[in-house]
């Protein structure tokens, strides 16, 4: 756990994403669509931006995430900022990394109910690292996988 659990992210990506079509609605079909993100350093390495492009089948869209390590509790916050909707910023996402796996968790609401979400950063191969979100309505006791986003070097 350190400032430095994100260094592998830096640079731009191709971005492969698949999205459970309806939420937490026990359904299984996916919509898969392209991106990009590009992501720098902020905060003399301590913390990290993103902006990306998601081109979902019926139109694109823009969005940021800002990533803040803070040294004293050793957990990394991240932010996200959809531009459809570019007045509200996500609750932070809390959590850190332990052997090139990232875990974050944060308590929202979907649709008027509150939910626990669940951030998996997959950086054990740092040359393909995965994103997946996962949504529980139960308080943590069942995980539905909602999103996934598979990144390959825009420029090898």
């Amino acid at each position: 756990m350190s400032s430095r659990d994100f260094d592998f992210f830096i640079g731009d990506w191709r971005v492969r994403h698949r999205r459970l079509h309806s939420r937490l609605a026990g359904g299984d079909d996916w919509v898969d669509f392209d991106g990009t993100c590009s992501v720098r350093a902020l905060l003399g390495g301590d913390g990290n931006v993103d902006d990306n492009v998601l081109a979902l089948p019926d139109g694109a869209y823009r969005a940021v995430t800002l990533r803040a390590f803070d040294a004293a509790t050793r957990r990394w916050s991240i932010w996200w900022l959809d531009g459809r909707h570019p007045d509200r910023l996500d609750p932070p996402m809390v959590g850190a990394f332990d052997q090139g796996i990232g875990t974050f968790f944060a308590d929202d609401r979907f649709e008027g109910r509150p939910i626990r979400v669940r951030f998996l950063w997959r950086a054990t191969d740092p040359q393909a690292p995965r994103w997946e979100q996962a949504f529980s309505a139960d308080g943590g006791e069942t995980w539905e996988t909602n999103w996934t986003m598979d990144f390959s070097r825009a420029h090898p």
